[in-house]
């Protein structure tokens, strides 16, 4: 019980950061703006569930989903970044690549899911805690995390309108461009990493 309670409160901390459901409100709030409470809620649901799937997903199955398909994690970081840079640049100039607006609305939540959530970053680091301290303390650390994440988006439209539109418009558009800049070095660091593995 000693070990157990430092190692969820390191876990938790360790998958909030790497989550940061903060930098997904202003992101969220434009892909859901104009929808119904309701959708907003469905899509913040959806959006922790398509996360959390992957999380538990890797924490049990680790690098067993990896090896069946032949692929290793530097590939799935390249391929990750290059879907989260495609998205801060959609979300920094204004503009949707490869579908109506319409469409992104209704799949905010499957893209807030991953790659922004649950990305190479966070995927890593789930199997690194399962390297370090087995099942049960990732587990619960990740089911704290998600739930958090959840009130978080749950509540963006408060945030949103608590900061203002034009305040939310415009951060939503520099985070863009701090959420392409995180995807160059995810794709620069999968590079490295897979000509090392070469």
């Amino acid at each position: 019980m000693q070990d157990l309670i430092p190692g969820i409160i390191y876990s938790f901390a360790a998958l909030f950061i790497i989550l940061d459901p903060l930098l997904s409100v202003p992101i969220f709030a434009s892909m859901t703006k104009g929808q119904s409470n309701a959708e907003i809620h469905k899509q913040a649901f959806i959006a922790v569930a398509v996360a959390g799937g992957l999380m538990y997903l890797f924490l049990i199955f680790n690098k067993t989903i990896f090896d069946i398909l032949g692929l290793n994690l530097p590939s799935f970081q390249i391929a990750g970044g290059i879907l989260l840079f495609l998205l801060g640049i959609q979300e920094a100039l204004g503009i949707e690549i490869g579908h109506s607006k319409e469409h992104v609305k209704t799949a905010a939540g499957v893209v807030i899911g991953t790659p922004l959530l649950c990305g190479p970053g966070t995927i890593t680091t789930v199997m690194l805690l399962s390297r370090d301290y087995g099942l049960l303390i990732p587990f619960i650390a990740i089911t704290l995390a998600l739930l958090a994440t959840w009130l978080i988006l749950y509540y963006s439209e408060f945030i949103q309108r608590i900061l203002g539109a034009v305040v939310t418009d415009i951060m939503g558009k520099v985070l863009g461009m701090l959420v392409a800049a995180i995807a160059v070095k995810i794709i620069a660091s999968g590079i490295i990493a897979l000509a090392v593995v070469a």
